[in-house]
């Protein structure tokens, strides 16, 4: 190696070496704000449940402190054993109400996103603006006409009552989500199978419903989520206790003139319990699949 040679490799542009550390300094940064948001993030769980394990009398005398040594499962044995809490019913209105509102919401998101997708036809746009502008309604617009409705139809306060709005209100973005999905999907496919002699419906059902399935899995985690906490709608069409939802239900542990905190939290903690449960284990499936059809539409 010539002398020149020795003297470009050593050299090394002016700088370079604050460079570097400015750099570091940027991710440590970053690091911190974003552990520091999660932390804000976590901290309330953490003190609904250390706060769930008091009792009124110690929650009031001090509000942050952890309870070590002085811990207690009485708010629990007290919801559980306390039928006028109706907890336990509420949430099996919820599951039911919840359960028959995924299944059709996604069911419909597919058929009208792979249509939408697919056909081509002289209401296809307008008909997809349409959809689309379901999500720009504001819910409470709605309360009253539709509680005038479905009170002059006699469909309040009854088992079906909530499947109505929730489904209507979740189809905008399942079917934006699965019609983006569906237009990465090579239509190659589609034509290959009509070449086997494969009908339209067995193509639809057991060609693509299995490649949308991560954008549907999101659906429906995105829904379950809405459909659980939602509470316009309850509130206005439901007045039979034994059709409360969660939601409706954890609105008799606040009284008029005060509030058992530490009793409210176990209820929320309760009722929350599956939806976190779910968030956890398909938290990764929702990433996925809102990415996949991000970048597929």
């Amino acid at each position: 190696m010539s002398r020149k040679q020795k003297v470009e490799s050593n050299f090394k542009p002016a700088g370079h070496g604050h460079k570097s550390a400015g750099h570091y300094a940027g991710k440590i940064a970053i690091n911190v704000v974003l552990w520091l948001f999660s932390l804000s993030c976590i901290f309330p769980l953490f003190w609904m449940f250390y706060s769930s394990l008091k009792l009124k009398r110690q929650f009031n005398a001090d509000v942050i402190s952890i309870p070590f040594g002085n811990a207690t499962l009485q708010n629990y044995t007290d919801i559980l054993n306390n039928a006028d809490y109706h907890l336990g019913e509420s949430m099996l209105n919820s599951f039911r109400t919840t359960g028959i509102s995924i299944v059709l919401i996604v069911l419909f998101s597919f058929i009208v996103g792979y249509i939408l997708s697919r056909i081509r036809f002289k209401m296809n746009r307008p008909l997809y603006l349409m959809f689309l502008m379901g999500m720009l309604i504001p819910i409470h617009s709605l309360l009253v006409p539709m509680y005038v409705l479905f009170r002059n139809l006699g469909m309040s306060n009854q088992w079906y009552t909530l499947l109505m709005p929730y489904v209507a209100f979740g189809l905008p973005m399942g079917i934006f989500l699965v019609e983006g999905y569906v237009k990465g999907i090579p239509i190659s496919l589609e034509e290959a199978a009509a070449i086997d002699g494969s009908s339209f419906s067995r193509t639809l059902w057991q060609i693509i419903m299995p490649l949308c399935r991560p954008i549907l899995v999101t659906v429906a985690i995105i829904q379950i989520f809405s459909c659980w906490n939602e509470f316009s709608f309850a509130l206005v069409l439901i007045q039979n206790v034994h059709l409360q939802t969660v939601p409706l239900a954890l609105t008799q542990f606040k009284g008029q003139f005060g509030s058992d905190y530490p009793l409210q939290m176990t209820a929320m903690l309760i009722t929350m319990s599956p939806i976190v449960v779910l968030y956890f284990a398909f938290s990764n499936q929702i990433i996925k699949g809102m990415v996949a059809g991000a970048v597929k539409g």
